[in-house]
C-alpha cells in the first residue's frame, strides 16, 4: 500500500496565496501553490496532486488533517455528482473545479483510493512535513507570482495516464512507515462508509 500525507495552506483566508503539498511515506515530495484561493482550495489541491501523483493499481492511502477536502473526496461528491454537481440545497458546489479533477483522477486510477483523518499539529511526522511544504510554498508564489501552477481541467485526464519521472519511481513502492500513523479511520473513494480503525507500525 501507498501512503501518502496532503496538507494546503492560504496565508490570508480568504483570498491570499496557496500553498499545497503531498509527502510519500517512503520519501518523495512534492508542492506548490496559487495566487489566490482558499484554505479548502488548497486542502482539495494537495489531494488532487498526491492522487495524480501516484498512478496504477497499488492501493492508494492518503491521509490529511483537512474533514471538508475528505468528505469532498468520498462523502459527498457521489451525491454532488449525481445532482449534476449541485448541493443539496440546489446551489453550486464550492471549487468544483477541483472536485470533479478528484472524481476523474480516482475513476481513472486501477488501484483503490482510501482517505483517513489525522489530527494535525500533534507532532505527525509526515503530516508536520506536508504542512511545512504547503507553507513554504505559499509564501514562494506571494514573493514571486511567476511561481504559481493553477490546476486546469482541461489537463487532468492526460495528467492521471502519465507515467511517474524515474526519480518519483518510489512511489510505486509499498509504503512501509516508521513510527504509529494515527487517524480515526479510513474512507473508501466512492462515498463507502468508513471501514474500522487502520493503525499502521
Amino acid at each position: 500500500m501507498i501512503i501518502v500525507s496532503t496538507d494546503g495552506s492560504c496565508l490570508r483566508n480568504p483570498g491570499g496565496a496557496t500553498g499545497w503539498a503531498w509527502v510519500n511515506h517512503e520519501g518523495p515530495s512534492k508542492s506548490g501553490g496559487e495566487v489566490s484561493g482558499t484554505n479548502q482550495s488548497a486542502e482539495l489541491r494537495a489531494l488532487l496532486e498526491a492522487i495524480v501523483a501516484h498512478p496504477g493499481a497499488e492501493p492508494l492511502l492518503i491521509e490529511s488533517d483537512s474533514q471538508y477536502a475528505i468528505k469532498c473526496a468520498s462523502e459527498w461528491l457521489p451525491g454532488w455528482k449525481r445532482k449534476g454537481w449541485k448541493t443539496t440545497s440546489g446551489g453550486p458546489v464550492k471549487n468544483v473545479e477541483l472536485v470533479q479533477g478528484i472524481d476523474r483522477a480516482i475513476v481513472e486510477r486501477p488501484g483503490p483510493v482510501r482517505f483517513r483523518w489525522v489530527r494535525g499539529h500533534v507532532g505527525n511526522h509526515f503530516n508536520e512535513m506536508a504542512d511545512k511544504l504547503a507553507g513554504e510554498a505559499a509564501r514562494a508564489v506571494a514573493a514571486d507570482p511567476d511561481k504559481a501552477a493553477p490546476w486546469h481541467a482541461e489537463t487532468a485526464t492526460s495528467a492521471t495516464n502519465r507515467s511517474l519521472p524515474a526519480d518519483e519511481a518510489p512511489c510505486q513502492a509499498a509504503a512501509r512507515p516508521s513510527g504509529k500513523s494515527s487517524g480515526v479511520g479510513t474512507i473508501a473513494a466512492g462515498g463507502c462508509q468508513p471501514e474500522p480503525l487502520l493503525t499502521l507500525f
